[in-house]
């Protein structure tokens, strides 16, 4: 059995037609009739059913295609780390969700874009000698210069796969990741914030409760959702919304059977906003389901409804929309950043002190953290 086989026979089973395949690999239809003969009498079993059309794999064929597909794709991935490791591109490639951009992104990009520029006419300026009179290495080393930068629109769960590619290098997500090929860092939690229109009869109330929501129609905008293991109340301190499970309306313990209840909702719920009503045991009256944040910012401001944002896009639509806080202190949304295990851009460290920094500006509590 070699890869050659192997590869035909996935074409062949994916495309069901000899001549599909031949067209797709470049083969001519015999060499892929003889590359699958060679193939299953290696392994001792017919792979595909020849006398079916479309061709069909047989059901042996079938757990053999869904384990070598995962080989295959775990070949590709290692060949392309391999290729970025030797020849790594100058450009950082950023992978993020909207919420990101339209928070503190663009200060990072500018605070890692500045810090280059400076260290880079520092760099020229210098005579770059050591104490003994001999050319210094730490300006080329040490310090980056002319950092270019790619930023890309890209879903949470698409950000594993363009960074297994090499689309991007590293990515901001509100959502954990567990892929033996990732690793993620915390940066922080972000509470929330109650986005009404301006005419609403709550826009002007402090401190806000989610059951005091409940009537509205309530407008959904996440693109991704959230796994199942995540919608485990007994496991959101690693999920991507964290609440108290005892928590109440009028902050009053909850009754074990109450807890049980919350659990079986919120385990039925694995769109973002309708998980963390569910949490407290709140189902919206109705909701709206848009593309994008912007779309349901727009719909809030044209007073059809309310959202929940994070309080870093609290300056949106000002004049339109009013925002405010939820009285909830754990009803929080994490801010993940991820890079591949084996293989981490040279930049992403001082993309990662450059987002420290702007925390530290704006005074926002975070726990310093660096990839391994």
């Amino acid at each position: 059995m070699d890869l050659k086989q192997i590869k035909a026979f996935v074409a062949i089973a994916e495309l069901q037609s000899f001549s599909a395949a031949a067209k797709s690999t470049g083969l001519s239809q015999p060499s892929l009739s003889r590359l699958l003969k060679q193939l299953e009498a290696d392994i001792g079993v017919e792979l595909i059913n020849r006398y079916h059309r479309p061709l069909q794999m047989t059901e042996a064929g079938l757990f053999f295609y869904d384990k070598v597909s995962a080989v295959l794709t775990e070949l590709s991935t290692i060949t392309n780390m391999t290729q970025r490791l030797a020849a790594p591109n100058a450009t950082l490639n950023i992978g993020f969700v909207p919420s990101v951009l339209y928070g503190l992104l663009p200060e990072v990009i500018a605070t890692l874009k500045q810090h280059s520029t400076s260290r880079s006419n520092n760099n020229s300026n210098s005579n770059s000698c050591n104490k003994d009179g001999k050319p210094s290495k730490l300006a080329s080393t040490d310090y980056p210069t002319d950092i270019e930068v790619n930023l890309k629109d890209i879903s949470s769960y698409q950000q594993v796969e363009a960074l297994k590619s090499g689309e991007i290098d590293v990515g901001f997500s509100r959502f954990p990741h567990q892929d033996p090929w990732i690793q993620q860092i915390l940066l922080r939690y972000e509470r929330y914030v109650v986005a009404l229109p301006k005419a609403h009869p709550l826009a002007h109330t402090k401190d806000q409760r989610l059951i005091d929501l409940v009537n509205n129609r309530l407008i959904l905008y996440h693109q991704t959702h959230l796994p199942a293991q995540i919608t485990d109340i007994t496991n959101i301190s690693a999920g991507a919304f964290t609440v108290s499970t005892t928590a109440t309306h009028d902050n009053q313990p909850t009754a074990p059977n109450a807890n049980r209840a919350k659990t079986t909702a919120a385990h039925s719920a694995t769109e973002p906003l309708l998980n963390l009503f569910a949490q407290y045991g709140i189902t919206p009256f109705t909701t709206t389901k848009v593309s994008d944040l912007q779309v349901a910012l727009g719909l809030v401001a044209a007073g059809e409804g309310i959202t929940l944002v994070p309080a870093s896009l609290q300056n949106m639509r000002t004049d339109q929309i009013s925002y405010q806080r939820l009285i909830h202190e754990n009803v929080t949304s994490p801010i993940y950043l991820h890079t591949l295990k084996d293989f981490s851009h040279p930049k992403v460290l001082n993309l990662l002190n450059a987002i420290y920094e702007v925390y530290e500006k704006r005074g926002i509590t975070y726990r310093r953290q660096q990839f391994v």
